[in-house]
């Protein structure tokens, strides 16, 4: 209880759901208006349970296409990344879309599953989905997720994979059909400024950002988003220094990372490209600009590079995806013996099996380092009794 004296007359002040409730109780006895404070606080919590209750009666009769919906305006407010959830929520609505959210149950979640691994899903995206669908289901959804917890059922076994790092071959072909693809598209935007029309026959593909994109995720282990909204402001070329926005993590948001002769010889390339398309840069103009083909819009973000890694990646023979690049990147590092922290300050977090991985790929470089130590003892003491014999 929580009243107090005014003047004549007792006050009450308390805190429900979030919301501050303070009056006058009109009393002059602390007991009478104990129950005054009493009677108020169970009148305004019957009448939230009764809103809450009927909120979800109301969820409850909407079918899973009808919620999906919903969520997904939340999250697109929330979030910056929507991809993700309009993806899992995809195949939710595909093959659930038409039951009413009250008719999800533990079994409903299982046989999604199997059908989802029937059709060839990989276990951690239909962990997503999973993950998805029930938050779309509220308490119900909270139920279920306890239920196949104890069933050990929520989860689908998901084989334990860091990804794969490129090969320093690998790494050329890729760089060099990448160059190629940027070149040829930068020619293309020119002719295409000037009002040529392209030859008939002429292959339009590639992006004239694609090699700096590529240059900037395999120097800095920079994921996808954050590459795709760098700006202009972001690049200090003077202290050679590139500073990361907004990150996955928050321990990856605003972490700087120096840029080495490779980087930096691709971003003046690309500078000048930039600067005779759009004019001068302006801080928060994007590094790499929308538009689709012909970048046009230095206000807007490029949306996505994913059909030119997939060309580059065909043409030079390897394969993988985008995100290995920054694997590429953080078992180099790793295996030059960088500790923990010298990773995670450039790469921005790194989950504990990616780490677990990387101790041991330093064990590999530390004994390689010993090994070598061997060698040249051995060397030098051939080299003494070569010396000592003449």
């Amino acid at each position: 209880m929580s009243v107090f004296l005014i003047g004549k007359f007792y006050h009450y002040d308390f805190v429900l759901d979030g919301r501050r409730y303070k009056a006058t109780t009109g009393k002059t006895s602390k007991q009478a208006a104990q129950r005054v404070e009493r009677d108020e606080r169970m009148r305004l919590e019957s009448g939230y349970n009764e809103v809450v209750q009927r909120e979800e009666r109301a969820q409850g009769r909407k079918t899973i296409k009808e919620a999906a919906a919903a969520f997904l305006v939340e999250y697109r407010a929330k979030h910056d990344a929507v991809k993700f959830a309009e993806y899992a929520l995809g195949h939710v609505k595909r093959l659930l879309g038409s039951r009413l959210v009250l008719e999800v149950t533990p079994g409903v979640v299982k046989q999604y599953q199997t059908d989802r691994l029937t059709e060839k899903g990989s276990p951690k995206t239909i962990n997503d989905e999973t993950a998805m669908l029930l938050r779309l289901c509220g308490d119900q959804g909270d139920l279920i997720r306890s239920r196949l917890r104890r069933e050990k059922a929520l989860k689908l076994k998901v084989e334990e994979s860091p990804g794969k790092a490129f090969t320093v071959e690998e790494q050329g072909r890729m760089l060099a059909v990448a160059l190629e693809s940027t070149q040829a598209m930068r020619q293309a935007c020119e002719r295409q400024a000037r009002g040529e029309k392209p030859a008939k026959g002429d292959k339009l593909g590639g992006s004239p950002s694609i090699y700096p994109a590529l240059v900037l995720a395999l120097n800095c282990g920079m994921r996808d988003g954050e590459i795709k909204k760098l700006t202009w402001a972001q690049i200090d070329f003077d202290k050679q220094m590139l500073t990361v926005g907004k990150a996955k993590t928050a321990a990856g948001t605003g972490r700087t990372i120096p840029l080495n002769g490779t980087i930096l010889d691709a971003l003046e390339d690309h500078t000048r490209w930039y600067v005779a398309r759009f004019g001068n840069p302006k801080p928060g103009w994007f590094l790499f600009p929308g538009g689709g083909r012909w970048p046009k819009d230095p206000t807007r973000p490029i949306k996505s590079l994913k059909t030119s890694w997939t060309t580059i990646r065909e043409k030079a023979g390897v394969t993988g995806r985008w995100h290995d690049n920054r694997h590429t990147l953080i078992t180099e590092l790793a295996e030059t013996g960088a500790g923990d922290e010298t990773i995670m300050a450039i790469a921005g977090h790194v989950s504990r099996q990616m780490l677990s991985r990387y101790s041991h790929i330093r064990t590999l470089a530390k004994r390689r380092a010993l090994d070598e130590v061997e060698r040249e003892r051995a060397a030098a003491k051939e080299r003494r009794k070569e010396s000592t014999a003449q």
